[in-house]
């Protein structure tokens, strides 16, 4: 795995209730990204709060936690030459309300707190992400 190459996404589970998980997969490897590992899992409390430690002290941390294991999510590996800053562009804002007309989280984003996708946000946390979903064995380039 090269570093700057590789981003994880995961489709958070407000947009797999609401069926747009293909919508969003489609709309990333338009965006020239290659899906090199993919799966569909449930994070137990314990597992979403070992993903999101990095915001342990934030006062938002529970809600987040409580949202990320209320349903099933869908974790992708993706490459692309300087992958997490053009997918930091593709996903948009955070906030939605702030996010570029046709990102991911304007087009399927409930809120802030819902807003439908996760994308590394370093290449270092890329790496460790990751890890935390894939093994080298599910990974095909």
């Amino acid at each position: 795995m090269t570093k700057g190459n590789i981003t994880l996404t995961m489709i958070k589970p407000v947009a797999v209730k609401e069926h747009h998980a293909g919508d969003i997969l489609s709309q990333i490897e338009h965006a020239g990204f290659h899906i090199i590992a993919l799966k569909m899992t449930q994070l137990p409390k314990e597992k979403a709060e070992i993903f999101y430690d990095v915001h342990k002290d934030k006062p938002f941390f529970g809600e987040l936690i409580n949202f990320m294991s209320s349903g099933p999510v869908v974790a992708a590996l993706l490459e692309k030459e300087n992958a997490v800053e053009d997918f930091r562009k593709l996903i948009g804002s955070t906030d939605p309300k702030e996010a570029d007309e046709g990102t991911i989280r304007k087009k399927y984003a409930k809120d802030k707190t819902h807003n439908a996708i996760h994308g590394s946000d370093s290449d270092e946390n890329a790496l460790r992400e990751s890890r935390f979903f894939f093994s080298e064995m599910e990974q095909f380039r």
